[in-house]
């Protein structure tokens, strides 16, 4: 039998600020005014799903009862009038916040602060709703030499947890896919953290989704290459339109990377 190659996915991600897309540098934070407002998530999404988008991340960066009403009509609109995979995070605290959210449309749900503080609702999730839709998202931060440490409530906190064992334990609790954000690159567009992303790829058997960095088409290809993740995420090379989701598949096509043109 002939190997199978998956095809690498690539994924704009929609940071919401109440309604609103905004973006920061280094997990950046919104009462610091450190946020830039981009634009509408709902017009913002049609215009990646028209794009080729493979998949569409939203995080709800407000995080409150009223935040996530305003992301639940969002995701309403956008299923809508998209046809991609979309994965909400944000604010997700109970498995009833889990249902809201697959209710209005989500394919996924990205848990991350709430599987800190309790893993088990990792493992509560994926017997609710089955692994695929169970996301834990990691923010980690390069504390020394080869090691890096998680960080919970937006990357502000520490928890103590080295990064690769916390993503095997949300793995072996049903985890589906890992999304990795790189508190270090996060909004600098100077590229993915390589060697965090590969050994994180090199220890799960669940696809890991790189995320913080994108600047440049080579860096996209380079985590996917190198860092061995099964994605990208990116956020500011698009919603600047520096590039469309259609350059950026192309390129990696040049590069012989599979992916769905």
């Amino acid at each position: 039998m002939p190997e199978v190659v998956l095809a690498k996915r690539v994924i704009p991600c929609l940071d919401v600020h109440d309604g609103q897309v905004t973006r920061g540098i280094r997990f950046g934070r919104a009462e610091a005014g450190e946020l830039r407002n981009v634009g509408d998530p709902v017009r913002l999404a049609v215009r990646y799903n028209e794009q080729g988008a493979d998949e569409m991340v939203f995080f709800d960066i407000t995080a409150s009862a009223q935040g996530r009403a305003t992301m639940i009509e969002v995701i309403h609109q956008v299923a809508d009038q998209c046809f991609m995979p979309l994965t909400v995070g944000g604010g997700i605290r109970t498995v009833a916040d889990m249902h809201a959210m697959l209710k209005a449309g989500a394919d996924k749900i990205s848990i991350n602060s709430a599987a800190l503080a309790d893993p088990e609702i990792i493992r509560a999730g994926a017997e609710k709703f089955g692994s695929q839709c169970i996301v834990v998202s990691i923010d980690a931060r390069r504390v020394a030499s080869g090691r890096w440490e998680v960080f919970s409530h937006g990357g502000r906190k520490p928890t103590g947890l080295e990064a690769i064992a916390w993503a095997q334990r949300a793995v072996a609790l049903g985890a589906g896919e890992i999304v990795l954000n790189s508190i270090d690159a996060d909004g600098t567009q100077a590229g993915y953290d390589i060697q965090l992303t590969r050994r994180i790829s090199e220890s799960v058997n669940v696809p890991v989704v790189a995320s913080g960095g994108a600047g440049k088409l080579e860096h996209l290809a380079e985590v996917l290459l190198e860092g061995k993740a099964d994605a990208v995420l990116a956020a500011s090379i698009f919603h600047f339109g520096e590039f469309t989701v259609g350059e950026v598949k192309q390129f990696l096509a040049r590069q012989n990377i599979p992916v769905r043109l």
